[in-house]
């Protein structure tokens, strides 16, 4: 996936409709070829759905830790470390 590493922010770009034309045909030529890719598009996408959709909700602060930590775990076994 390091190739695709370099598209994670184009990607963004897209769903939120601001890549000029001509990175938007190179980056949608990349996802025709990419499952990966097309798969974090979608789930952007519903993402950012569900977020316009829905409505705050404040977690206690020991369950938000549990859970970003818990999400940053499966990122970095999935995709590596973050480069922070």
């Amino acid at each position: 996936m390091s190739r695709c590493d370099k598209r994670i922010q184009e990607i963004a770009d897209y769903i939120d409709g601001e890549l000029d034309s001509e990175v938007c045909e190179k980056l949608e030529k990349h996802l025709a070829e990419c499952k990966n890719c097309r798969l974090m598009v979608d789930s952007m996408k519903q993402t950012v759905q569900l977020c316009k959709d829905g409505h705050c909700e404040d977690l206690p602060e020991d369950i938000a830790e549990k859970l970003n930590e818990s999400i940053r775990k499966r990122w970095e076994k999935k995709f590596g470390r973050s480069s922070k």
